[in-house]
């Protein structure tokens, strides 16, 4: 049975149920904010929310996709330039949970409409995310069972943001709960991407004999983490989990003979569809149900990966 995203079917069949020209507020412009466009994550969020905006204003809606590289006071600029440039919407990918709040407090009083995705911030008008802390949950049961509950384990960190940090605390509440694995390093920060994973565990192959296996704080990290320790020639670690579901954990996990062995899969495309909408629904003023959406994170494995559909559009 293929692995389906369950919210996705509802969430699409409704793209077009509010036309533009019927709209009190019409939807002319998006500003997206996210971390890093060197990250595909981030790409397939700009795709998504280019996608949908376009459905809710018309082909002319003019989406603009900055990246901070996790900069607050590049971000802060940014969310000044959506601000004078008089965005309807505003997406968020916040550097700074806390530190971006007083920009947003800024934007929500110039009468835009601001959506957080992926990680919260202080001062959005909603959140749309996956659920991080089922996706470190997921990933580390799955790592667990492979080790037959007996190993050293070492996570590779991330950023301080919401995601990072919960995806961080679901992992450490299963490490925690069986005693025959004893966790080495959890705050080693690998900045999400590949070059900084695969520093990160160079650094813990040197201080560390013998690890059984890492959980690193997404995809990138994985394979940069994978690389170091096929650099360094080491034969004790048996493998590797994280989040994302991302293309290049899909091609890593076809790979048996590899030691990524799964991944906790996000939607981006998804989450940036669902924000748009939210963000369009609170122009015209509906607010949400619920402030902070949560997507379901399935877990995808080398046993598995052939049924996965990844970042579906549709």
């Amino acid at each position: 049975m293929k692995l389906r995203y369950t919210l996705l079917a509802t969430a699409l069949s409704c793209a077009l149920a509010t036309p533009a020209f019927a709209a009190a507020h019409p939807l002319k412009s998006v500003g997206v904010a996210v971390g890093d466009l060197a990250n595909p994550f981030f790409v397939a969020i700009s795709k998504g929310a280019e996608e949908v905006a376009k459905q809710l204003g018309g082909p002319g809606v003019k989406v603009t996709t900055v990246s901070s590289k996790y900069d607050l006071n590049t971000q802060v600029g940014q969310i000044e330039n959506f601000i004078a440039n008089k965005v309807d919407i505003i997406l968020i990918n916040a550097s700074d949970p806390k530190g971006i709040a007083p920009v947003l407090k800024k934007a929500r009083a110039a009468g835009i409409a601001v959506v957080a995705v992926d990680v919260g911030a202080e001062g959005a008008d909603a959140t749309v995310m996956s659920d991080n802390s089922m996706a470190g949950e997921e990933a580390c049961k799955y790592l667990v069972k492979k080790l037959n509950g007996k190993g050293n384990v070492v996570i590779v960190n991330g950023p301080p943001v919401t995601a990072v940090i919960s995806r961080v605390s679901g992992c450490k509440k299963v490490l925690a709960a069986a005693p025959g694995i004893k966790l080495l390093s959890f705050n080693q920060d690998g900045r999400g991407s590949r070059d900084g994973g695969m520093e990160i565990m160079a650094n813990l192959l040197t201080a560390q004999k013998k690890i059984d296996a890492v959980f690193a704080i997404n995809d990138p990290t994985a394979i940069g983490a994978e690389l170091a320790i096929k650099q360094a020639g080491r034969s004790d670690v048996k493998l590797i989990t994280s989040v994302d579901g991302a293309p290049d954990a899909e091609g890593a996990l076809k790979n048996k003979k590899g030691l990524f062995a799964a991944s906790a899969a996000q939607n981006p495309y998804l989450m940036a569809q669902k924000a748009v909408r939210i963000g369009f629904d609170i122009l015209n003023g509906k607010r949400p149900a619920q402030p902070v959406v949560l997507i379901p994170t399935p877990l995808v494995t080398q046993d598995n990966v052939a049924s996965y559909t990844g970042w579906a559009k549709h």
